[in-house]
């Protein structure tokens, strides 16, 4: 079964011109949009997914769109060719003019995108980095892989895994990727220190890691090593270990039949409530909610 998006849409003025074709991929919810909007049209969109949308003709004169607030007059910017929307973030637009378009939209699961980038960036880096706002007006590269995906939402001639690649191409050649080259933030851990770090997390299992440990591992004293950390990651390494153990418990929700209470042992909470409480705090949501939720998807 693939993956089905949740996304809240209130349009006025805007009509399909055509069939909405989509398909459910792993991961991926890829919908093809043909459509009209009349002068003053008005859209407001928001979702708990990452999402793109790639438009098939130059809108920047047509579209006013802001992410703050309905305010135009204040707020307001051209729509570009293509945008990565992070998810949770709201999207407001304005059509200035009567205007005919076409886009594709590629509704991302969160955990799905993270695992994809996370062997390569680094967890911390590629939380960061599907977190990132994006827009492009040059789209010359990307065009081509949209066009091919939409045949194979329309009209499917190869496998999955072919329409798959060609999602996992978009977004990464959309994303705000950082350069190969990059060196770390002045003061902070370089990303094959943070590399080691996630590993040692991941590898962990039940075990508590302390500061102590996590400092050790890429020879730092404990004061030195907080500091740095927080400057490259915004949070403390306990905030950071906690998130990756969530992450962890998402993933077995997401994919296993096994109990909360089992996944909050299998990942290092002391029990259910433990884990429910911590999740509350980070997710603003229960487990068993966010599994509901991603199950209905």
């Amino acid at each position: 079964m693939g993956f089905m998006h949740s996304m809240t849409c209130e349009t006025e003025g805007i009509a399909c011109t055509a069939p909405v074709a989509w398909r459910a991929l792993d991961g991926v919810c890829s919908i093809f949009w043909s459509a009209q909007a009349s002068k003053g049209a008005t859209g407001f969109y928001t979702s708990p997914d990452p999402r793109i949308m790639l438009f098939f003709n130059d809108v920047s004169s047509h579209i006013q769109i802001t992410n703050r607030s309905k305010t135009f007059e204040t707020n307001a910017r051209p729509m570009l060719r293509a945008i990565y929307v992070p998810a949770g973030m709201p999207m407001w637009t304005r059509f200035s003019s009567e205007h005919q378009f076409s886009h594709l939209d590629l509704h991302l699961h969160r955990d799905w995108l993270l695992r994809r980038l996370a062997p390569i960036l680094g967890r911390s880096m590629a939380q960061t980095t599907i977190r990132t706002y994006v827009e492009l007006q040059d789209v010359q590269s990307l065009e081509a892989i949209a066009q091919t995906l939409v045949g194979e939402i329309s009209n499917p001639a190869r496998h999955t895994l072919f329409a798959e690649s060609l999602a996992t191409t978009l977004a990464v050649g959309l994303l705000d990727l950082p350069p190969e080259t990059q060196e770390p933030v002045s003061g902070g851990l370089t990303p094959a220190q943070m590399n080691h770090l996630q590993t040692l997390v991941a590898a962990s299992n039940r075990n508590k890691i302390s500061i102590a440990t996590l400092s050790s591992e890429i020879g730092l004293s404990e004061s030195w090593f907080c500091h740095a950390f927080k400057k490259t990651n915004g949070v403390t390494p306990l905030q950071w270990v906690q998130e990756q153990r969530l992450d962890q418990v998402k993933e077995l929700l997401d994919t296993s039949t096994i109990t909360i209470a089992g996944a909050a042992a299998a990942v290092g909470f002391s029990d259910q409530a433990h884990l429910t409480r911590v999740f509350r705090q980070f997710e603003g949501t229960t487990p068993a909610v966010w599994r509901r939720a991603n199950r209905q998807k």
